[in-house]
């Protein structure tokens, strides 16, 4: 059996499900299937599977199987009461739920552990987080911090989006990283909702060729750094 993943960096109260491949049967329920009726059949398998890792999660939670359709911004519409989010690259898909109770701002992220495509860093980060980058690289070389730093922004985005109900771009959210394993987020957008966060913290994992990122919102106007050790 493949050993977990995510659950490795998510905080008390969720629940998780993933899938290294799209092997197993994942059925969807006829609004899910109208809704890929027409893709390519890689794109259904990943949907499906991406949808049975979610259905598994709120099965932990105890919430009943039913359509999980995409709201504005293409995110899902959980369930009353959860919050979640689900990834999916290449050989890896992933879903997290919570009682929004105990978790109120929840998102993920999974990514190849490659270098992005030349071009992207600069629309990606700042001058600040490239600098940054440039001294992680050299104290732990071999890990693409740079796409790193766009998975963190990525689930950042995921976490912040249902309470903004807005986009965010990369310019938006300033993010440290830890290099042990942490990271925090600042947010300034223009104007922001009155309820949605704009403070996070976050924890990141590379296993094998494959990177993970999960991220928090947090309430408190100041937020302990990305720590012990941040460059």
């Amino acid at each position: 059996m493949t050993r977990a993943v995510i659950e490795e960096i998510l905080p008390p109260g969720v629940r998780s499900a993933e899938a290294f491949d799209d092997l197993a049967p994942a059925p969807l329920f006829p609004e899910e299937a109208a809704l890929m009726a027409g893709r390519r059949p890689r794109r259904q398998r990943q949907f499906a599977t991406a949808r049975a890792c979610a259905r598994r999660s709120l099965a932990e939670l105890g919430v009943a199987p039913a359509p999980l359709l995409p709201g504005p911004g293409g995110a899902p519409l959980w369930p009353a009461g959860v919050v979640g989010s689900i990834t999916h690259c290449d050989g890896y898909r992933a879903a997290v739920v919570a009682r929004s109770a105990e978790v109120t701002a929840l998102g993920i992220d999974a990514e190849p552990a490659l270098p992005l495509p030349p071009g992207v860093l600069g629309l990606v980060a700042s001058d600040q987080e490239r600098e940054a980058l440039e001294r992680l690289s050299r104290r732990r070389p071999g890990l693409s911090w740079d796409r790193l730093l766009f998975s963190a922004k990525e689930a950042v985005y995921k976490a912040w989006f249902p309470s903004a109900g807005r986009w965010l771009g990369f310019a938006d959210a300033e993010v440290r990283l830890g290099p042990a394993g942490t990271f925090t987020a600042r947010l300034h957008p223009a104007d922001p909702p009155p309820r949605a966060y704009t403070r996070f913290a976050g924890r990141w994992l590379m296993r094998g060729d494959l990177l993970v990122t999960a991220a928090v919102g947090v309430w408190a106007p100041e937020i302990q750094e990305a720590s012990a050790g941040s460059p």
